[in-house]
């Protein structure tokens, strides 16, 4: 975070000094919402949340090393007292970033959204912008209201490249999270099925997602993958530049010659302008390689040359758990842990990196429900079982009543003799695969994160682990 001090947030935040703060005390850290995760010179904001109040852990937090707290009632300590404390870690976030931009006028802002997706692009496009200037794209997915400003509050004078995701539940959601920070750089995904339930159709997410274009400034640059052709329709709604990315003919940024070794990753030949550059990626899964086109041309777009993109698509690993984590553990098993989020389409994907692994082995998928799909979601749950019969997984174990349609669709597409299981917990999950599991097998997880899969995920790698890991 840029230095601050307590007087400077009072002024940002409209709050008032309390608990024996006199103003001059100096945030010079992050801004967190953890007290486990708190470090010396972070400003600890204590959330009154609804099953942990964080004002119970300021004094804590002080403990250990918090310059200061940000808080909705005083207690005790040297703070920061506000009405709310999302509207102020939104204005510090916005204000910040206002302030970073003119103590560094070549700081970029790229902002990603897409039904799915985004946390794994984001991770490929640290992977390059990392390796040329100073660049804060977190781990894990930070995309919401609150994590977009805590994200921001990570930005120092010297932060060259802010990457961003922003999520959204409904139209208006990231024209918000826009206002917060305004992009230099917009980069749409794709439009799937993922909330669908709430927002009432794929009409409704395309405008939401497109609310990221239409923030642009006319110096703007816009990557679109043309490959959905709700994205594609997004170049209509913004006078900025426009790069089309995806495998279509007219793509500016394209790959071709994509091949997936024995290990489900992906190498193919990027195109750019006339020129190619040969791409291996240590990520499991084809749907990767679009991923790879849309960070590539966000990239590009902030300035990177074909040969340090080329380098950082080379180098780049999964730097957030829960995504295709691929774990080597004992007697030949592969734990592939996707139980962070689910969708009709990362379902779909993830099902196809496991046939492929599994040619030549067998194949076991543990899923779980997918959550806000509304009136589709027994449809596209009994989607995802018939897939899994076509696709020849072995054994299927579905996890919960949300997720049944998926036994269902399994047995109606020609499962028979026990090739799908339905459990009605994650216990006898466990129980189940710890009497069927054999030398050599693959394991998936996926569900939507409530579906509480992706602790299961990590349990198994723990208990059977021999320290091997990959992306």
């Amino acid at each position: 975070m840029l230095e601050l001090t307590a007087a400077d947030i009072a002024e940002i935040t409209g709050g008032r000094l309390v608990g024996g703060a006199d103003g001059s005390e100096r945030v010079t850290g992050r801004a967190v919402v953890d007290s486990r995760t708190v470090q010396t010179g972070d400003l600890f904001v204590a959330f009154p949340g609804e099953r942990v109040d964080g004002h119970r852990f300021a004094e804590k937090a002080m403990a250990d090393g918090a310059a200061l707290t940000l808080v909705t009632r005083d207690v005790g300590v040297p703070a920061v007292q506000v009405k709310d404390a999302l509207e102020a870690v939104t204005e510090l976030g916005r204000r910040m970033l206002q302030r970073a931009r003119t103590e560094n006028p070549d700081l970029a802002v790229i902002a990603i959204t897409g039904s799915s997706g985004k946390t794994s692009t984001k991770d490929l496009l640290y992977a390059m912008l990392s390796r040329v200037g100073e660049t804060i794209a977190p781990a894990g997915s930070r995309n919401n209201e609150l994590g977009l400003p805590l994200t921001i509050l990570e930005a120092t004078a010297t932060t060259r490249f802010l990457v961003l995701e922003m999520g959204a539940r409904g139209i208006g959601h990231i024209r918000h999270l826009t206002e917060i920070a305004p992009p230099d750089i917009s980069v749409v995904l794709n439009v799937g099925t993922a909330h669908v339930g709430e927002f009432g159709g794929q009409d409704a997410i395309r405008i939401a997602k497109q609310e990221l274009v239409e923030a642009l400034g006319a110096d703007g640059t816009a990557v679109l993958n043309i490959d959905d052709p709700r994205v594609a329709s997004m170049a209509d709604a913004t006078g900025a530049r426009v790069l089309r990315t995806g495998f279509a003919a007219d793509a500016d940024i394209t790959a071709v010659d994509v091949d997936l070794d024995e290990d489900a990753q992906p190498s193919f030949e990027l195109r750019v302008a006339g020129q190619s550059r040969r791409i291996r990626l240590s990520l499991t899964g084809e749907h990767h390689v679009i991923n790879a086109l849309s960070a590539a041309g966000a990239a590009l777009a902030a300035g990177l040359t074909l040969d340090e993109v080329a380098d950082g698509l080379e180098t780049a690993r999964s730097r957030s758990e829960g995504r295709m984590q691929v774990s080597h553990v004992r007697d030949g098993i592969t734990i592939i842990n996707d139980a962070y989020n689910a969708n009709p389409d990362s379902m779909r994907t993830a099902l196809k990196a496991l046939a492929h692994l599994g040619r030549t082995r067998r194949t076991i998928a543990v899923l779980g429900e997918m959550l806000e799909l509304g009136e589709e979601s027994v449809q596209m749950h009994d989607s995802v079982g018939r897939l899994a019969v076509r696709l020849n997984v072995h054994q299927l174990i579905v996890v919960g009543s949300g997720a049944r349609a998926i036994h269902n669709g399994a047995h109606l597409e020609g499962s028979f003799g026990g090739e799908s299981r339905y459990v009605d917990s994650i216990d006898e999950a466990r129980s189940v695969l710890e009497t069927i599991l054999q030398s050599g097998d693959i394991v998936l997880l996926k569900s939507s994160n409530g579906a509480g899969l992706a602790a299961l995920g990590e349990e198994l790698v723990k208990t059977m682990s021999t320290g091997e890991e990959s992306a």
